[in-house]
């Protein structure tokens, strides 16, 4: 496969100047090249090799098994095909067990080709975040339903639905902003909640099942596709590929219903 021709290069310059002017961006994950390289050209900004991988790659029920080596794999496989979006990856569970550890893995993560890295929790990850922003390694924080911790949880659910814990995440979004967050991923949370935090962060926010209130939204690739093993897709889901005629068409439908904001629909999140 021939080495793509670079597009526009998306920084995270980008997304604080597309806030500013009020207009939405559009994220998706990928996992290979050839997608990727689709991606850009449709005009998706940004590209996270996610530990959903785990799932819909690797078959597993959650992304608890998803290693650092998993990652580094789909990362270097992501950057031979992207022409300029900006690239996130994920830190994988455990690899930011501890301040050390966190340290050498986000490192791994820039140099094989990563933008930013993304690490989920809220208060619990503000250390980490600050060492990590100090060294120059920008990161996004994940709040909400934080697909690696599972187990604790005990399910896939909406978080945040108590009004009585509205105050202490929106604290903890404005500490992690402090810590020097650049990014702040929003999922599973009531619409109303995302309101709150929107209003009082200054950061870009993204938005998976959160309302239409984030600067961005992100869907699993293999979701907005409708491929998927599930029974009973997750609520916020939509299926593009069912009204276009091809995986291209499909992708540049979900650009531009992001950027018009008519995607996400009320039907996709949660009160």
């Amino acid at each position: 496969m021939a080495k793509p021709e670079p597009n526009k290069t998306i920084s995270l310059q980008t997304f604080r100047d597309l806030k500013q002017k009020g207009e939405k961006f559009a994220a998706l994950t990928s996992y290979e090249a050839t997608l990727s390289s689709m991606m850009c050209d449709a005009g998706v900004e940004l590209i996270l090799v996610g530990d959903s991988l785990g799932m819909v790659i690797q078959g597993h029920d959650s992304t608890v098994p998803v290693s650092m080596e998993d990652i580094l794999y789909h990362l270097r496989c992501v950057k031979s095909g992207n022409k300029g979006a900006h690239l996130m990856a994920d830190m994988p569970f455990m690899s930011y067990a501890t301040e050390q550890l966190a340290y050498e893995n986000a490192t791994r993560l820039m140099q094989a080709g990563a933008n930013s890295v993304k690490v989920e929790g809220g208060e619990v990850i503000l250390k980490i975040t600050e060492l990590l922003s100090e060294r120059g390694i920008p990161v996004c924080a994940h709040m909400g339903l934080t697909p690696q911790s599972i187990n604790r949880i005990g399910g896939f659910f909406v978080q945040g639905r108590d009004p009585s814990s509205h105050s202490k995440i929106i604290e903890e979004a404005l500490s992690l902003e402090s810590a020097g967050a650049e990014l702040l991923l929003l999922e599973c949370i009531p619409d109303e909640l995302t309101k709150k935090i929107a209003e009082v962060v200054k950061i870009p926010t993204i938005g998976i099942g959160a309302g239409l209130e984030t600067d961005g939204q992100i869907m699993v690739v293999h979701d907005m596709l409708g491929v998927s093993c599930l029974e009973k897709p997750p609520k916020f889901v939509k299926n593009f590929l069912a009204q276009n005629n091809s995986i291209f068409e499909a992708i540049k439908d979900y650009v531009r219903s992001v950027k018009s904001s008519s995607f996400p629909a009320k039907e996709h999140w949660f009160d």
